[in-house]
């Protein structure tokens, strides 16, 4: 994530010899790429170049982000290897069993990300589930797996 706004040359010339005698820069321009390519390697880091009257300021902004946890993603991260509904809903700490059936495990399987043990048998009482690899693929993009 990367806010710059366009600075013209003519504007900041001023600011050149300043940052070469720092070593931050070494010719015009350098520096400025240096900083955009230094924060562009942190996810949550912005920067901010701003020119107000005689000021030139240089902000590095954080967003304290956190990514949305969806309820698939909940059922994917406490899976391990194939469980019955009951298993998969105690170990989300769920009572509800028609809750846990429309908000969890039928996006889950709609989605592909799990599978039926038993698919020409939906209501048997060995059904189980396991993760598919598209479940798998969703998996290791939170970081988990």
């Amino acid at each position: 994530m990367l806010w710059v706004r366009d600075v013209q040359k003519s504007e900041t010339a001023w600011l050149a010899p300043i940052f070469k005698d720092l070593k931050l820069i070494e010719a015009w321009g350098t520096g400025i790429r240096k900083m955009q390519a230094e924060a562009a390697k942190y996810r949550n880091i912005g920067l901010v170049l701003k020119e107000t009257g005689n000021t030139f300021q240089v902000q590095f902004v954080k967003e304290n982000r956190t990514p949305e946890v969806t309820p698939e993603v909940r059922l994917l991260q406490v899976m391990a290897g194939e469980m019955s509904r009951k298993e998969i809903r105690e170990s989300l700490k769920l009572k509800d069993e028609e809750h846990f059936r429309k908000a969890y495990l039928l996006p889950a399987l709609q989605a592909e990300l799990i599978e039926m043990t038993i698919p020409d048998k939906p209501r048997s009482s060995k059904q189980r589930y396991r993760i598919t690899e598209k479940g798998r693929t969703a998996l290791s993009k939170t970081g988990e797996s």
